[in-house]
């Protein structure tokens, strides 16, 4: 008998970004099941709400038949407990996330020894790409090719609704 084998992928996916989905589409192969949580995070004003992005993120991983998207409330590391998982993913980009995803993997292991935390670095070409910053390129009226360098085309149109509606 072989033991599915899954991992959890979270984060605010805020909007979700090109780097983001070159993370889920090189941790899906490496396991049975990827779940991507889609969380809240209390220190940033959320663009999306959680159920929107959910479903941005099902929109833009609809071909990869082992990744399931799910919202959930609270830490992370309770989430993939709650899923009967072992592995979180976590995408880093060089020396911008290191110090601060390796506190949280510590703060974690405290927390859930039996979870571990595999990490998987950016592309270089998504080495610079976060959330933060694409929503201020967005907000100057990037064009669309300009946005596709960063989100998959799939969310410019979302998120220049929303950007639309803040205005």
């Amino acid at each position: 008998m072989t033991k599915s084998r899954t991992a959890v992928y979270t984060g605010s996916f805020d909007p979700v970004t090109l780097g983001h989905l070159h993370i889920i589409q090189r941790a899906a192969p490496l396991f049975d099941e990827l779940v991507i949580g889609v969380g809240s995070n209390a220190d940033k004003r959320s663009l999306f709400e959680p159920a929107h992005r959910v479903e941005l993120v099902q929109r833009i991983t609809g071909d990869l038949p082992n990744v399931h998207v799910q919202m959930f409330d609270g830490l992370a590391v309770d989430f993939v407990r709650s899923l009967g998982a072992r592995v979180m993913v976590r995408g880093i980009r060089p020396l911008t996330d290191i110090a601060g995803e390796f506190t949280m993997m510590m703060a974690n292991h405290q927390l859930a020894p039996d979870v571990e935390t595999v990490f998987l670095m950016a592309a270089e070409r998504y080495a610079h790409i976060s959330s933060s910053l694409l929503k201020q390129i967005a907000a100057l009226n990037a064009n669309d090719e300009q946005l596709a360098k960063f989100v998959p085309r799939e969310i410019i149109q979302p998120l220049r609704e929303r950007l639309r509606s803040e205005d």
